[in-house]
């Protein structure tokens, strides 16, 4: 009676890995690809011939000067692009590179240049002839030309009218002095050209401008001088003479009125006294004749109340009567001085005013003078004017043939020569470094992401599980022993070396992951039908060097620790290895059994590990398919049956039949594939074969898987698989 069990396997959904990690796994040849690019660009950089570059610039066209409106003709050239594509092309043409050529100096300089190139360099050590072309660049030659224009560098600045002109050269000082050669034959050029009649006419105003200019100046010196001459010198805002007859007329009409009011003030005062009283107001107004009064009113009241109390005859009275007369006479003293004062304030007045009458005469007089002189000045004045308005129509016209002139040239001038070049102009440092890096990261990625999309081999269980439609039972890491490096480079070239059969399976004994590993493998032959079913297991690989004979061996000795009775049986008798691997003492092995010399069970040998026997292939032999398909073969099967678990490591299926041969009389196949080198559609093609054959592929197991690239590959969905067991 069968039942049904389910297990789950790492298989399921295609890989889907993201980008960085792709660019992970394949990092050793992104490495090795951008290390290479990197040194390629250090040995370019000092390997390149190192050139300089010198620039002088013109420019074209610009505005027309000492002029805000530009003319028809400006108006015209500004607006056409063609005018600056023709300057380009003179600056490039054979004849203005000639003249270049013939200024002083030019000529050594390119000579200089060809000598110092043809001796240069590998070729210049095979190749001595080529400094006889040197000789060959002769003024008149069209080599020369060709020579030089292949160098130089024309070209405008931007959306402006400046031409930058360039030479470029390995000796700075050759391209200094062609630079500035080709720039001073250009403006050379174009100042040839000038139009001979608007420069003579222009030369004409200018000289006409000149003299006008120093006439005007000496008129202008004339009226100065005649002005200090005559005393004719103008005040803020009218003439001298004629602001100080204004302020003299000021002057009179307020002393008349100064002397009007001291008049009125000394007729009051007068007709006060003939009255016999004082009380003008210009006598009220004294603070002495005020005080005075009123004391003599008080004496008055005094004197009154006195004598109608004590009688007119009383002493008492008589002094008080003196006393008002000591005050009445000393009332009429300080209105005698008031009255003074006021005669006297009356008498300057009218001095003043008659004063100032006099200087008014006197002054109309020289105004009156002036006036004939001030018509001289206008008229002197007006000459100059007249010169002035002449002077500026003549710049007018200066200024418009110097334009016209000037456009006809091209209107070019000097911006600046060239400056002598202290570095280098290629190639630069940093920026070829940095070209250098950008191009080495995108060759070492676009190397990584090709090589693993063009990757067919074993690296994640989904692969290979459909593919094979198998499932895959475990992932061994690998077991090496890793070389010697940085931590940087480690990281980036995790290189190991692979340990010997015997030093692997003693490391794996004492490798947690590895252990588990196997766990896992064991559990899923187990989970994948029962014991009786599966009792007897062919290991076998698509290729050699996939790990089957380590997983055969590992694998047995784990079962074994369990408890169960665990063969091993060594099928690959061309390389024989169980003896080496387990340390085996001498035995017939299953080459001698086949072949009819021992009986099966003297070929079975202990090992050190309880539980775990062997029977190794002994020695080697090409005739192992014959042997595998003996009926004595078949007999050793059977006999393996008496144990728990039987092992059977086979010859890779792609290179022997001879797990072909197998498949079909064992409990069932289980094919090991390397991570990283087995290729996935030759497993696939493998596992065809052997169903082909006869053969129950159960399962798969993934061997030498490198532990820190393991976590990379996203863990896949799980899926059921259903078998059945044996009760």
């Amino acid at each position: 009676m069968g039942t049904l069990a389910t297990v789950t396997d790492l298989a399921g959904a295609p890989r889907r890995t993201g980008l960085l990690v792709r660019l992970w796994r394949r990092r050793g040849l992104a490495a090795l690809v951008f290390g290479s690019v990197m040194a390629l660009t250090v040995v370019a950089l000092l390997v390149l011939p190192v050139s300089y570059l010198a620039t002088g610039s013109v420019i074209v066209a610009e505005s027309e000067p000492g002029s805000p409106n530009a003319s028809a003709a400006w108006t015209q050239k500004i607006g056409d692009p063609a005018d600056l594509e023709s300057q380009l092309l003179v600056v490039r043409s054979p004849r203005v590179m000639r003249l270049a050529m013939a200024l002083p100096g030019a000529r050594d300089a390119v000579l200089k240049e060809c000598r110092y190139e043809a001796g240069r360099g590998l070729l210049g050590a095979l190749l001595p002839s080529r400094a006889e072309t040197c000789e060959k660049l002769t003024p008149e030659s069209e080599e020369l030309v060709e020579y030089v224009a292949a160098r130089y560098k024309v070209g405008t600045v931007g959306r402006s009218r400046v031409i930058n002109i360039s030479y470029q050269s390995p000796l700075p000082d050759v391209a200094h002095t062609l630079a500035d050669a080709l720039v001073t034959a250009f403006l050379d050029d174009q100042k040839a050209g000038m139009s001979s009649s608007r420069e003579a006419a222009a030369a004409w105003l200018w000289q006409e401008i000149k003299q006008i200019d120093a006439e005007v100046r000496e008129q202008d010196a004339a009226v100065q001088n005649f002005r200090r001459a005559k005393g004719l010198m103008r005040g803020a805002t009218a003439p001298i003479s004629s602001e100080r007859l204004t302020s003299i007329n000021q002057q009179l009409a307020a002393a008349e009125a100064a002397r009007a009011e001291a008049a009125a003030r000394l007729r009051e005062i007068e007709a006060s006294q003939a009255r016999g009283t004082a009380d003008a107001p210009a006598v009220l107004a004294s603070r002495s004749v005020a005080d005075l009064k009123q004391q003599i009113t008080v004496i008055s009241g005094q004197l009154a109340n006195t004598s109608f109390t004590l009688g007119d005859r009383h002493p008492s009275l008589r002094a008080l009567q003196h006393e008002r007369d000591m005050l009445q006479q000393r009332l009429t003293q300080e209105v005698a001085t008031v009255t003074t004062s006021a005669r006297r304030s009356y008498d300057a007045a009218n001095a003043l005013v008659a004063s100032l009458k006099q200087q008014a005469e006197t002054i109309k007089a020289e105004v009156a003078a002036a006036t004939a002189d001030e018509a001289s000045i206008e008229s002197m004045v007006r000459s100059a004017d007249i010169k002035r308005q002449k002077y500026s129509e003549l710049y007018k016209r200066a200024s418009e043939l110097e334009t016209e002139r000037r456009v006809l040239l091209g209107s070019t001038r000097l911006v600046s020569l060239s400056e002598f070049p202290s570095k280098p102009f290629f190639p630069k440092k940093l920026p070829f470094l940095a070209a250098g890096l950008t191009l080495a990261s995108l060759l070492a990625f676009a190397a990584a992401l090709l090589r693993d999309r063009a990757d067919g081999s074993v690296r994640a269980s989904g692969d290979l599980a459909g593919a094979a439609g198998a499932p895959i039972f475990a992932e061994l890491p690998r077991v090496a022993k890793a070389a010697s490096a940085t931590p940087v480079l480690g990281m980036l070239w995790s290189r190991q070396t692979e340990l010997p059969l015997p030093a692997a399976l003693q490391k794996a004994r004492h490798d947690p992951h590895l252990q588990d590993a196997l766990r896992k493998l064991y559990a899923g032959i187990v989970l994948a039908g029962s014991n009786e079913r599966f009792r007897t297991i062919l290991v076998t690989s698509p290729g050699p060097r996939e790990g089957k004979t380590f997983t055969t061996l590992a694998l047995g000795e784990l079962v074994a620790a369990t408890g169960r009775r665990v063969l091993v049986m060594e099928c690959d008798m061309r390389r024989p290895t169980f003896a080496a691997a387990l340390d085996l003492a001498g035995a017939p092995g299953l080459t001698a059994v086949l072949s009819g010399k021992f009986p099966l069970r003297e070929a079975v040998v202990r090992t050190g590990i309880p539980n775990l026997d062997a029977i190794p292939a002994g020695r080697p032999t090409t005739a192992s398919t014959e042997l595998l398909m003996s009926t004595a073969m078949l007999d050793a099967l059977r006999f393996a049956e008496t144990y728990d678990l039987v092992l059977i490591d086979s010859p890779p299926a792609d290179a022997l039949m001879d797990a072909h041969v197998l498949a079909k009389h064992v409990d069932g196949v289980l094919c090991c594939t390397r991570w990283g080198r087995s290729s996935v559609a030759g497993a696939a093609a493998t596992i065809e074969s052997l169903r082909a054959a006869g053969g129950d592929v159960f399962g798969l197991a993934i061997t030498m898987v490198k532990p820190d690239d393991l976590p990379l590959y996203e863990t896949k969905a799980v899926r059921p698989v259903a078998y059945l067991g044996a009760a």
